[in-house]
């Protein structure tokens, strides 16, 4: 008997013992592909040696050294790092555990920013319907997605959503990608006026959105038009690429793409690539101004922010990613995984959309191609496909709910950097058998 409180209270867990390039293997030999990177984390794979090393050097060194008292040198050249690749205007770094604790410190940084800078009515977090953000009680509430949400809404902070940028669900017939980006930007802007444009904070989105929705793309200009309404409210822009950051989609950042910067950036996952927790809120130049010029404080922070082991993963993850130029394999690998899943699902009587950007690649299934009618949401099909695919020994990120919390499936895929053409070929083709396998076992042959 486990005395570990697992996700699923009643699990029984394979027992995880060695990792070794894009596959995990369990205690009694069996090996699994790891295609989702856990949760879109381990971007390097797994056991790579180069990471390893830089961990030992560093536990030789200083494994700790609270925040309150020292910087490290390690903190300081991962700040430089990330400052250097920063998108413009980012300009200093703030150290955290994981994309909880990212999204907690920027939704603070962002409120005490309007405070310092004497605007202290704005009160108002704007985010996305179907949006996760993290499951500290700040996060969870910024988040869209309702199931997550329903039992803890007494607890939740005031937020306020507008919808996703989600064409596949939300484009009318005919519309053109120009005409919904701004058709679904305009939401936005008509949300702050309902709330008073001098009493927004922020708006928050996932650049590409996650686990929630499968690895939904903006369309169009949909984010400049997002940049160009914050801006003229006075509202922040945080994005939350958290999941779909740190090359991820092919650039560093996600945002590179469609031609913005945000005011907060949140990362974590790729960050460290899983070998240690690490995550950050990149901080614009306005933002620490206003903190170095007024209080002199951010009023927050963590036993472990800035931790040098940590620090010390993150800055080793990127220096390969740099180094073995990863981000082009990244783009190479994701058109190579597209093209494979469209051979594969593009005909498929289940799969209604294939979608995403570099090696974060999602498909949206359902009863019926042509209505986009989804499964009965007790059929709990993403769990079926999870089952499946571990049983073929191929880890992916399935999920319920993609459409409002309750109805809807879909697979996430977010392989490593390091996989090549021929693990692709296996990943798609070992996820096609899993969801056949998993369609033909519903009850009363729902499928046909």
């Amino acid at each position: 008997m486990s005395h570990i409180l697992h996700r699923a209270a009643n699990a029984v867990m394979p027992v995880a013992v060695a990792g070794r390039g894009i596959e995990l293997f369990d205690r009694d030999g069996k090996s699994y592909i790891d295609a989702s990177g856990g949760a879109a984390v381990s971007c390097l794979g797994h056991g790579h040696p180069d990471v390893i090393a830089a961990l030992h050097k560093q536990l030789d060194t200083i494994a700790y050294a609270h925040t309150g008292f020292f910087t490290t040198e390690v903190a300081e050249r991962l700040a430089d790092r990330l400052v250097e690749d920063a998108p413009d205007g980012l300009d200093h770094v703030y150290l955290v555990s994981g994309g909880s604790e990212a999204v907690e410190a920027a939704l603070k940084m962002a409120r005490q920013y309007v405070v310092e800078k004497g605007e202290p009515k704005r009160r108002h977090i704007i985010a996305r319907k179907q949006s996760y953000h993290g499951n500290t009680l700040g996060a969870l509430a910024t988040g869209g997605n309702e199931w997550r949400r329903a039992q803890f809404r007494p607890l939740l902070i005031e937020t306020h959503h507008i919808d996703a940028c989600y064409a596949y669900r939300l484009r009318e017939d005919g519309e053109s990608d120009a005409d919904y980006a701004a058709r679904s930007a305009r939401q936005l802007e008509d949300k702050i006026l309902e709330l008073g444009a001098d009493e927004v904070i922020a708006f928050v989105a996932e650049t590409v959105v996650g686990a929630t929705a499968g690895a939904v793309p903006p369309v169009g200009d949909y984010f400049k038009r997002i940049r160009e309404i914050c801006d003229r409210y006075g509202v922040l822009l945080i994005l939350d690429e958290v999941m779909c950051g740190m090359g991820r989609t092919g650039t560093l950042h996600a945002c590179e793409q469609d031609g913005v910067a945000p005011d907060l950036m949140t990362i974590a996952k790729g960050l460290g690539g899983g070998y240690q927790p690490v995550g950050a809120v990149l901080v614009s130049a306005q933002i620490f101004e206003a903190f170095s010029k007024g209080s002199g404080f951010f009023q927050h922070g963590h036993t472990y922010m800035g931790h040098p082991m940590a620090a010390a993963a993150g800055l080793a993850v990127q220096d390969i990613i740099r180094r073995d130029g990863l981000l082009d394999n990244v783009v190479a690998m994701g058109e190579c995984l597209n093209r494979r899943l469209v051979e594969r699902f593009g005909n498929h009587h289940h799969v209604g959309d294939i979608r995403g950007r570099g090696l974060f690649r999602g498909i949206e299934l359902v009863r019926d191609r042509s209505t986009k009618e989804p499964f009965d949401p007790k059929l709990k099909l993403h769990a079926l496909i999870k089952r499946e695919a571990m049983g073929r020994g191929l880890m992916v990120y399935p999920m319920g709910g993609t459409i409002d919390g309750v109805q809807g499936d879909h697979v996430l895929l977010a392989p490593p950097f390091i996989v090549d053409e021929t693990q692709i070929a296996t990943i798609v083709e070992r996820l096609g058998d899993a969801i056949d396998a998993a369609l033909e076992g519903l009850p009363g042959n729902l499928t046909r």
